[in-house]
């Protein structure tokens, strides 16, 4: 056990060296990141979710999905630091150029897995900036479509 979180500490550390597709894998946790990220407070509702999603997304390889719960979760962290200027609007910022840059992103996103988050305890507020963030990604969606 201890080997193993020794293992993921490293991939999560050197993930651009080690991690094949790991840009993928960085949009992935940016996007999870931003609808955990828009509850002040995160709580095992949001936390549970993270790891289902993940094991349901790499279901056939455990390591890629722990690595995608620790970056997601190093970004929440990035998030919530007062003294990092990456916030949420940021984050989205960021996401939106990954998406013109790659439109292979476009696959990676799943609204279904990101309206779960709403089932989630959370103010008015913060279930109205996840609303949306889950409208932005609906958007993008469409207009990408479109353009086919």
């Amino acid at each position: 056990m201890v080997f193993k979180k020794i293992k993921n500490f490293i991939y999560s550390f050197f993930r651009e060296f080690l991690v094949f597709h790991h840009s993928s894998l960085e949009f992935r946790a940016k996007v999870l990141a931003a609808m955990i990220s828009a509850k002040k407070y995160i709580d095992e509702c949001e936390k549970d979710l993270l790891r289902e999603i993940a094991y349901h997304i790499y279901k056939d390889d455990e390591d890629r999905a722990q690595i995608l719960v620790n970056t997601t979760m190093e970004y929440i962290e990035k998030v919530k630091d007062s003294m990092n200027a990456l916030f949420v609007d940021d984050l989205m910022l960021d996401i939106d150029k990954n998406l013109k840059a790659h439109s292979k992103f476009y696959k990676k996103i799943d609204i279904e897995d990101l309206k779960k988050f709403l089932k989630c305890k959370a103010s008015t507020d913060e279930k109205l900036l996840r609303l949306r963030i889950i409208e932005y990604f609906q958007n993008e969606l469409k207009c990408k479509n479109a353009k086919k």
